[in-house]
């Protein structure tokens, strides 16, 4: 009896000395569930979701806007370069406020800065709805609703969804993230167009900002848990926010990439804000304009997604060259034919493909530079660039026409600087510091 416990004793030694004993894992307490309410890989999913959904509801109402222009100019008497003007602001303001607003997102959280902006978004729709000059409307739709965007659109969204993915990843979801907003230019904007015709341009105005109103509980899916976010691997991951600043501002593809964005928000605004009204100087009806801008957020979801993908797979910079090249050619090829329903429809759905696939290669390039703990930042003044030229696109576009009596001006101009921006791509050094800094 004695032997044989000591042989079953000897027995659980050995085998305590294979398997080293562990304390039984505590209970799970209700406290624990409220601080981790979902498991880790489904947060970068609800994220993206939630994402996307707030930049399709932002980008939509916002590509609808060049459809207010005509009946406004009836109503109230504003010419299409004050309209094109309270554009240009929104645009400036989008662009200006992106750096301090990425910043926010960067220290604070990129869900409270969105559902802040969400707030803002709907305000601003609702004082546009009673505006009755010119001023009021730049005030409204130029100066509060370019801040709201700039908490509700790629920056901000973009930085939150991104961090939380792994990097062989990151442009799909960055695409997929951008492919929302042209989710809803087609949603959207034939629904702004009805409610135009149904309820007027003021009571539109309405409906749009309720809709804007639900960003801000979606705000909450793009909420970073620290304890469930993706390492940051980054060239100045662990940089001071001014030495980060410092870095990029040496860095000459970094003011290359400015460069080309600027040429890209100038053919976004000047397209979405001009078109409708080009078509109807061309003797098409309304309807076509709508249907055209429709048209471009449809196919965009396809370019978006397509290039999001191309950003993990080729060199970013060779992509983003071929876009700009692309536009300049199917605007070359638009304008060589006559403008009827078929070529305004075929120019849409390519110019579409084309639209904002920029966006996932270009923040694509940035975070490969120079890392992703700042990418909102960084992003955000590239993005400004892309709005100061989206003022002149807006804008300027609206001068031409006041002065000649055509946009024929603002077309070949479109088409020089897209040749430009596709040729101040190619030399970009898109090496990660971090390579560049370690020893051979």
């Amino acid at each position: 009896m004695t032997r044989r416990t000591r042989s079953g004793a000897s027995r659980a030694s050995a085998i305590r000395g294979i398997i080293p004993s562990r304390p039984l894992p505590r209970p799970l307490r209700i406290r624990d569930v409220a601080l981790h309410p979902l498991p880790s890989p489904a947060i970068p999913l609800i994220a993206l979701a939630c994402g996307a959904v707030i930049v399709t509801i932002a980008m939509g109402i916002r590509q609808g806007f060049g459809l207010f222009m005509r009946p406004i100019e009836l109503e109230l008497g504003v010419g299409r370069e004050s309209f094109g003007l309270a554009m240009a602001v929104q645009n400036l303001i989008f662009g200006l406020a992106q750096p301090f607003v990425g910043a926010l997102a960067d220290r604070y959280g990129a869900g409270r800065v969105a559902a802040s902006g969400g707030l803002l978004y709907a305000l601003g729709l609702v004082l546009a709805a009673f505006a009755s000059s010119a001023l009021g409307l730049t005030l409204t739709l130029g100066f509060l609703l370019g801040l709201a965007m700039a908490g509700v659109t790629f920056v901000v969204v973009l930085g939150a969804v991104v961090r939380l993915m792994p990097p062989e990843r990151r442009g799909a979801a960055a695409g997929i993230v951008t492919a929302g907003g042209s989710v809803g230019q087609f949603l959207l904007v034939p629904a702004t167009q009805i409610a135009v015709d149904g309820l007027g341009w003021r009571g539109a105005l309405l409906a749009a900002a309720a809709l804007a109103a639900l960003m801000t509980p979606l705000a909450i899916g793009i909420v970073r848990p620290a304890a469930t976010s993706v390492p940051v691997s980054s060239a100045i991951g662990d940089l001071s926010f001014g030495a980060a600043l410092r870095q990029a501002s040496t860095h000459r593809g970094y003011w290359l990439l400015n460069a080309g964005f600027f040429v890209c928000g100038f053919h976004i605004a000047f397209v979405s804000t001009h078109l409708p009204a080009f078509l109807a100087d061309a003797g098409l009806d309304p309807g076509v304009g709508a249907r055209a801008l429709a048209l471009v957020g449809l196919f965009n979801i396809f370019g978006s997604y397509a290039f999001g993908v191309a950003a993990d797979r080729l060199r970013k910079k060779y992509v983003l060259s071929w876009i700009y090249a692309g536009r300049a050619l199917v605007m070359a090829l638009f304008l060589a034919f006559p403008v009827t329903p078929l070529s305004a429809t075929l120019f849409a759905c390519v110019m579409g493909f084309l639209w904002l696939g920029t966006v996932p290669l270009t923040s694509g390039l940035v975070g490969q530079i120079f890392g992703v703990r700042y990418l909102s930042t960084l992003f955000g003044i590239v993005f400004m660039s892309h709005q100061v030229g989206a003022f002149f696109g807006a804008w300027g576009a609206g001068f031409i026409f006041a002065r000649t009596g055509s946009y024929d001006m603002a077309w070949t101009l479109s088409i020089g600087i897209a040749l430009l921006a596709g040729l101040l791509n190619l030399p970009i050094r898109d090496v990660p510091l971090a390579r560049r800094a370690s020893p051979a």
